[in-house]
C-alpha cells in the first residue's frame, strides 16, 4: 500500500467511480471493468482485495427488494454453493489471482465476455435441467474468480438463459456476485493474499464506487442502453485483449 502515491490513489478511485457508473446503467462490470483496469498495474490480487467491499455492497444493494428474495434463493441456492465451493477450491488449488498466469486468464475471460455480450447471443434453459446445470454453472464461475478475480462467466450467461424478468435477473445477478464476493473474500484471507492489509483501502473505495453507481443510475434514464452496451463490450474486449497479449509476452 505504502507504494503507491497520492496520485495513484486518485486514480484508483477513479477506476471505481467508472466502474460504479457501468454498475449503475447495466446492473453488472464493477468487478470486472475494476479488475480490468486495476491490473494493468497492479498484482490481479491486490486488486481483487481492493474490489472485496465495493463489490460486496453494491451488489446487496442490487438485491432489494428482499422481499422477493426468499424465492429466488430457492431456485438459486445449489448456483450459490457451487459458486462457494468452486471459488474456495479453486483458491486451494491453483492459489489466487496472482502472477502472469492470473493476468492472461483474467484477458482471455473478459474477451470471452465481451464477444458474448457483442453478440447478444441468448440461451433458453428448460426448468427441469436448473437442478444440476446451476451448480455446474456456480463452480465453474468459482473457478474462474479463483483464478481472475472476476465472477461474471459462466454465471451471467446462465441466469439470461432463465429468461428471468428483467428486475428478478438484475436481483439474481446481485445475489450471484454477492456470493462470489464473500467467497472470494474468505479466498483471499485464506490464501493471505493482501486481504487484511488492504482491507482499509477496500472500504476508502466504497464511496467512489457508490457514488459512480448513483450517476450510473442517473444516466440509466437519459442514456440508450444498447449503445451503451455496445461501447462497454467492445472496450472490454479491446483491454481483454491488451492484457492477454502482454501477460503471453516473454
Amino acid at each position: 500500500m505504502t507504494q503507491f502515491d497520492p496520485w495513484v490513489w486518485l486514480l484508483v478511485a477513479a477506476v471505481f467511480v467508472l466502474a460504479g457508473v457501468v454498475k449503475g446503467v447495466i446492473g453488472l462490470g464493477l468487478p470486472t471493468l475494476s479488475m480490468a483496469l486495476l491490473a494493468v498495474w497492479m498484482p490481479p490480487a491486490a486488486a481483487a482485495a481492493l474490489l472485496i467491499v465495493p463489490s460486496l455492497v453494491t451488489n446487496v444493494w442490487q438485491l432489494r427488494p428482499f422481499a422477493g428474495l426468499s424465492g429466488l434463493l430457492r431456485r438459486l441456492g445449489g448456483m450459490q454453493l457451487g459458486i462457494v465451493a468452486g471459488t474456495l477450491a479453486g483458491a486451494w488449488c491453483f492459489g489466487g489471482p496472482a502472477g502472469s498466469g492470473a493476468a492472461l486468464g483474467l484477458g482471455l475471460a473478459l474477451v470471452a465476455y465481451a464477444a458474448w455480450g457483442l453478440r447478444g447471443w441468448q440461451l433458453s434453459l428448460p426448468a427441469r435441467h436448473e437442478a444440476w446445470l446451476g451448480p455446474l454453472a456456480g463452480a465453474l464461475t468459482g473457478v474462474v474468480t479463483a483464478l481472475t478475480g472476476v465472477f461474471v462467466l459462466p454465471a451471467v450467461v446462465y441466469l439470461q438463459a432463465l429468461r428471468l424478468p428483467r428486475d428478478a435477473l438484475i436481483q439474481a445477478m446481485g445475489l450471484s456476485f454477492t456470493s462470489s464476493t464473500l467467497a472470494l473474500a474468505v479466498a483471499l484471507a485464506g490464501q493471505d493474499h493482501h486481504a487484511a492489509a488492504w482491507a482499509g483501502a477496500s472500504l476508502a473505495m466504497l464511496l467512489p464506487a457508490l457514488a459512480g453507481m448513483s450517476i450510473g443510475q442517473w444516466l440509466r434514464e437519459r442514456l440508450p442502453l444498447a449503445v451503451f452496451r455496445r461501447c462497454f463490450f467492445a472496450g472490454l474486449g479491446l483491454l481483454g485483449a491488451y492484457m492477454a497479449v502482454r501477460a503471453g509476452l516473454p
